[in-house]
């Protein structure tokens, strides 16, 4: 099967790309109005500071927040779209108030408005620029589709890094403008009003569907309070994929060391080129910026995009930084005092460099986010987003301390003429194009080893699309037969059973506590999952690890249950027992007969060696279709006559054991699985359909004890039905079923003791939701 691209209309692109334009003007004519403060309303230094740094480290803050709260969004207009429109509504508003300062006014009156109108500006950009970007990242799956897409969006936006720079030359222009003060007065308010409307358009004209019927977690105050966690845990899957570590450490290297040459800019020119007389510049810093942006515009997105297509994007990106390192060099050269169009030559080559980044980066990030989908199951384009633009954005607070560290360290002081300074001046320059020559080798360096090609990132979505096409859920669903119970036997569902507790009149701290006392009551029986985080099954298991996950069980549980006898598996029955416990030891037997051979060894093995109570052979084997019954019967048999002494069984859904009455007679004790989340029941009937499920299974034993081997409820993942996975589910689900097992003396093994991400290749992602503690080994709750 293969992955079907997505080809995105021009229009589509467009207006994508409109929306990059209020992207980079916003904060590149914030950079230039800046000046004014200190200039026109006597900031102080730490005032500067303040208003330059505690924005943005809030908008750091903000950025993976608003990131949990897009990717989680239901609504018939998609996820991205009502923040997009909200965000731009506020930028537009805040950026227009918060220059609408006066001289006249006292210091500290324009400082705090400015600084708190700020603060909502960039709440206002937070909630524009993090959902839009990942619409980006979200318009298609193809390969070189992204990167057209990204390259049209940089090409529109770098329209604003065109105009920006005359922004110097209009503020300061009495032909203009009376006064600073009154420039940026009223061009905050020419500039809010097209950004804003710019930023509207991809709201407004780019399609998305509804995800009203999306499961998503519930965004309610406790979940994005709790969402701090996750976006920590969602920081460590991100950099845990080595192609995003790259990314990001290849992009904050480039980006912090241009930018924090950037705002050097001015003095070069001034002092290299015009012996520090700044009326003589002229128009030569706006034209560097201007030039400089024109040249990315026309040049370097158009080469990046064609390289990209045809020799890859990692190709393209080392040679597109290896050209802006030839740049550098130039620039070195070519700012010749009195010659000050020698430097245009270089202009193009440099260009490269910042030119080329966020076209190549911004579609390789989109590649990630489908390998984080095929490790994690999740679309996470916010979160990614976030993650990758706070690095950016880290990379310019940093850079802007880095120009003040450079300043002093090359002692220059912008009160004296070039002559009176020319070593400072000099080292000034050497650092303008050296330092980011150095940053993009070592930039360079990291990405050498970069592997996402073409052939790769379409296997990735060809595996993604399969999973989509056949979900595993769908696949279990499907094995347990939804509703089966009801074509077994009359069963009435209306009522709930009497043990079920009354959760309508209780908070959420009310039911945390009912868990708590639930756990500590303890469990007759546990199911043990021994895999860690990067483990798959055929990886070998160390007796380590097996006993530091039973360390933290088996104050909680009579019992565990494994369902393998090698690979290290073997471990467990014998932690287990070192712990006082009994086991429920399985042999893991399928299609591959040489390790079913293996299994029914270690079993017998471990059973003659007394660290076996009951003895099972095999795990919905039949459920599977990996065996014949008679296969089954012929294993299940060979082990009794082996172990005489010791209980042998075998473990399947409870309605196999009613439908083939032999596995009864071959069974010493019936061991079923048994869920209503699989049947598709909803919460509030599961624990009377699990005691239906029981009380069937009862009535055709023969007698024989009745074990539930498997029960739980997953707290993450899709729906099955009316069976809704949920933290808050999972909890309740647990002290209802460990309340009736107790009541009504129930034997009954609950699953499972630890989240496991492995099983996201063969399940899902509710496949691997199941635990009572999560995948770092911590007791999960609501």
């Amino acid at each position: 099967m293969s992955s079907v691209s997505i080809k995105v209309p021009f229009g589509q692109k467009l207006a994508f790309g409109v929306g990059m334009f209020a992207n980079q003007m916003f904060p590149a004519i914030l950079g230039i109005f800046m000046v004014s403060l200190v200039q026109s309303f006597g900031f102080s230094g730490w005032m500067w500071s303040l208003v330059y740094f505690f924005p943005r480290v809030f908008d750091a803050i903000t950025d993976p927040i608003m990131g949990f709260i897009s990717d989680n969004t239901k609504s018939k207009w998609g996820r991205r779209k009502p923040y997009v429109l909200i965000g731009a509504v506020i930028m537009g508003v805040a950026f227009t108030v918060m220059w609408q300062l006066y001289a006249d006014n006292s210091l500290q009156y324009n400082f705090w408005y400015f600084f708190l109108w700020s603060v909502l500006f960039y709440l206002g950009l937070t909630f524009f620029s993090v959902p839009y970007v990942a619409m980006g990242y979200e318009m298609s799956n193809d390969f070189h589709e992204r990167t057209n897409i990204m390259a049209v969006a940089q090409w529109i936006g770098q329209w604003a890094w065109v105009i920006a720079p005359w922004f110097w030359v209009i503020m300061d222009d009495p032909d203009w403008f009376p006064s600073q003060e009154v420039a940026v007065r009223d061009l905050a308010v020419w500039v809010a009003v097209p950004c804003a409307i710019a930023a509207m358009v991809p709201a407004i004209f780019i399609k998305s569907k509804s995800t009203l019927e999306e499961n998503y977690e519930p965004l309610n105050t406790s979940n994005i309070g709790g969402s701090l966690i996750k976006i920590v845990e969602s920081f460590i899957d991100a950099f845990k994929i080595p192609e995003f570590r790259k990314i990001c450490g290849a992009t904050f290297l480039i980006f912090n060391a241009f930018n924090t040459v950037a705002a050097l800019t001015y003095f070069v020119i001034v002092y290299r080129l015009f012996n520090g007389d700044a009326a003589a510049t002229g128009i030569w810093v706006a034209l560097f910026g201007c030039i400089g942006a024109l040249g990315t515009t026309f040049i370097v997105i158009p080469a990046v995009t064609w390289m990209s297509k045809k020799m890859g994007k990692i190709k393209a990106f080392m040679l597109a930084q290896g050209i802006s390192i030839i740049g550098y060099i130039m620039m070195y050269f070519l700012f010749v005092p009195g010659k000050p169009w020698l430097y245009l030559i270089a202009l193009p080559f440099f260009s490269f460099g910042i030119g080329s980044l966020f076209t190549i980066m911004m579609s390789m990030t989109a590649d990630v986010i489908d390998i984080d989908e095929l490790n994690s199951g999740k679309r996470r384009e916010g979160i990614f987003g976030a993650i990758y633009w706070w690095m950016v954005k880290v990379g310019f607070a940093i850079a802007g301390a880095l120009s003040g560290v450079i300043i002093a360290v090359v002692g220059f002081n912008p009160d004296l003429a070039t002559t009176d300074q020319q070593g400072a001046v000099d080292g000034l320059h050497a650092f303008f194009c050296f330092f980011p020559a150095v940053g993009t080798i070592i930039a360079m360096l990291i990405m050498k080893n970069y592997d996402v090609s073409e052939e790769r990132a379409n296997e990735i979505r060809t595996e993604l699309d399969r999973r989509k096409s056949t979900t595993p859920t769908n696949e279990l669903s499907a094995h347990y037969q939804s509703g089966k119970l009801l074509s077994l036997a009359s069963v009435n569902l209306d009522a709930a059973l009497k043990t079920d507790v009354d959760f309508s009149k209780k908070s959420k701290a009310d039911i945390r506590k009912l868990f708590t006392k639930s756990l500590n009551e303890g469990l007759s029986g546990i199911c043990f999952s021994p895999y860690e985080e990067g483990q798959d099954i055929g990886d070998i298991l160390s007796a380590e690890q097996i006993q530091k996950r039973m360390d933290i069980i088996a104050p909680y549980t009579k019992a565990v249950r494994s369902f393998s006898c090698t690979e290290g598996n073997e471990f467990i029955p014998i932690a287990a027992h070192d712990k006082g416990l009994k086991t429920m030891v399985g042999a893991w037997i399928g299609h591959d007969k040489v390790q079913n051979e293996n299994e029914i060894v270690s079993l017998i093995d471990l059973s003659k060696k007394g660290y076996v109570d009951i003895a099972v052979v095999g795990n919905e084997v039949l459920l599977r279709n990996d065996l014949s019954v008679q296969e089954l019967l012929n294993y299940i048999g060979r082990v009794k006559e082996a172990l005489p002494d010791i209980p042998v069984a075998y473990v399947d859904a409870y309605y196999k054991f009613i439908e083939l009455p032999e596995l009864v007679e071959a069974c010493d004790v019936i061991l079923v699985n048994c869920y209503p989340f699989w049947e598709g029941y909803h919460i509030d009937q599961a624990t009377i359909y699990l005691n239906h499920m029981y009380k069937t299974t009862k009535d055709i034993a023969k007698g024989k004890p009745v074990i539930i081997s498997e029960t739980g409820w997953p707290s993450e993942g899709d729906h099955i039905n009316n069976a809704a996975p949920s933290s808050e589910n999972a909890i309740k689900y647990f002290i209802n079923t460990n309340k009736w097992a107790h009541k009504e003396g129930v034997e009954l093994y609950y699953f499972s003791s630890f989240d496991e991400s492995w099983k996201v290749h063969h399940e899902g992602d509710v496949g691997q939701r199941w635990g009572i503690w999560d995948k770092n080994k911590k007791l999960k709750n609501i």
